[in-house]
């Protein structure tokens, strides 16, 4: 039997609506009020974090979302890091370095240059020193949720152009 014997007779009677995404935030607080248990933690106030959540999850980048909040991009950075939120710019070997800083290993002018940028070096330090509050990213969950699949297990194994020069 052949495809178009099978076929016979099948129409399309209903079209398919593309709704796109569906969010769903059951907490029913706002996000200050959601991030307030955690203020003490937090590296700024909580109505600027409760801003830099929100541009971020409208999809601004880490450090427009900041501006945005009257935050420094290293600052936005620190807090997204504290939310649960992978923000991290080194690559494994930029990790290994400040881990070899940390152990005092590599004084800090050398592991600085070698990750290549004062800022993405502190907030290297600074997300391998202060870890995710725990609760964090369940008070921010329908916001900055991860993907459907749950966090990208690969995303430690890739890198970007310039690695490969």
């Amino acid at each position: 039997m052949s495809l178009e014997e099978l076929a016979a007779g099948i129409e399309v009677t209903a079209e398919q609506v593309d709704r796109g995404v569906a969010a769903v935030d059951g907490t029913g607080a706002d996000v200050e009020t959601r991030l307030e248990p955690f203020a003490e933690d937090l590296p700024c106030e909580v109505d600027a974090a409760a801003e830099l959540v929100a541009a971020y999850a409208d999809g601004a980048s880490v450090g427009a979302a900041a501006r945005r909040a009257g935050l420094a991009p290293t600052t936005g950075a620190k807090v997204l890091h504290r939310l649960g939120e992978p923000v991290s710019p080194l690559t494994p070997g930029g990790r290994a370095v400040v881990d070899d800083f940390l152990a005092a290993r590599v004084p800090r002018t050398e592991a600085v240059r070698l990750v290549g940028d004062e800022a993405d070096f502190a907030i290297g330090v600074y997300a391998r020193t202060h870890d995710p509050l725990p609760g964090a990213s369940e008070a921010v969950e329908g916001l900055l949720a991860p993907g459907p699949d749950g966090p990208d297990p690969l995303a430690e194994a890739r890198s970007d152009v310039d690695d490969l020069l």
